[in-house]
């Protein structure tokens, strides 16, 4: 993670012979554990059971790490903010391996659509992870490959009848792409409601909002680019967007290797975006 290129890598096209590069490593397993304290009560959930993830084993797009900000936004979502899941659609981006969508649904949302970037090895992956920890058949969980800033008309058309947009977006470590800020945002414009509806008197910038929201989950890989990072939300402002920071969490590096301040490689931040 210490390059300073913010494109997405590429697959590549061409074979090479047998023992030119190391082999592909084999996949590997992640675990999560649904926090003691849930918000709400212990019936928020359609099971506590672990979430058993199988991560691909390389790739190009990061799709091969649990990333720092999905379990810490899993547990900002079952300790803080079950409201926001329950009964509500939830659509996440750069799902990986999909874990703050299959808590969701695990929270009761009535539906969820986990998407990422479509690539077989990690549509495959995701989908074996959605369908391997589904704890009920009462709401569903589906899963899509989808480019940011693309037409969203496929992603809506798995809503209820009748609904136009998605109540919550989950974000969990993509902003580090900063050439991809104006797509996500498009994306965001696309899928949540184009204004507020709140009650009266409400304030308007209030970190325990629970209104059509995205939640944007992230580390400072690269502490030199942070301010390239936080782009994304003067972007947002500019676009009309709500952008308030609902906590910070220190974790372990994901690289430890890298340059910069393990501090600040170590801290997960969370804010929510909302208009």
């Amino acid at each position: 993670m210490s390059s300073d290129d913010d494109h997405e890598g590429g697959l590549d096209m061409f074979a090479e012979p047998k023992g030119f590069r190391p082999a592909t490593p084999p996949p590997t397993e992640a675990r999560y554990d649904f926090p003691k304290s849930v918000g709400g009560s212990s019936s928020s959930l359609t099971s506590s059971e672990p979430i058993i993830m199988s991560l691909v084993g390389s790739h190009p797009l990061w799709g091969h790490h649990l990333w720092n900000a999905a379990p810490t936004l899993s547990d900002y979502l079952v300790r803080e903010m079950p409201q926001l899941c329950s009964g509500k659609t939830v659509l996440e981006l750069g799902a990986a391996a999909g874990l703050p969508s299959i808590v969701a649904h695990r929270l009761k949302a009535s539906v969820v659509v986990s998407t990422d970037y479509p690539d077989n090895d990690l549509i495959e992956n995701l989908r074996k992870n959605c369908d391997g920890n589904t704890s009920s058949t009462d709401y569903k969980l589906a899963v899509e490959g989808y480019i940011w800033g693309s037409d969203t008309s496929k992603l809506k058309a798995l809503l209820p009848k009748g609904q136009q947009y998605f109540d919550l977006l989950l974000l969990s470590d993509l902003i580090f792409n900063h050439q991809a800020h104006p797509a996500m945002l498009a994306t965001l414009d696309s899928c949540l409601p184009p204004s507020r509806q709140t009650p009266s008197g409400q304030d308007t910038e209030e970190s325990s909002y629970a209104g059509p929201q995205a939640l944007v989950f992230f580390t400072h890989h690269r502490p030199h680019l942070a301010h390239k990072d936080m782009e994304f939300f003067e972007q947002a402002r500019q676009k009309g967007w709500i952008c308030t920071e609902v906590g910070k969490w220190k974790m372990a590096p994901m690289f430890p290797e890298d340059p910069g301040s393990e501090e600040v490689r170590a801290t997960v931040h969370g804010w929510q975006i909302y208009r």
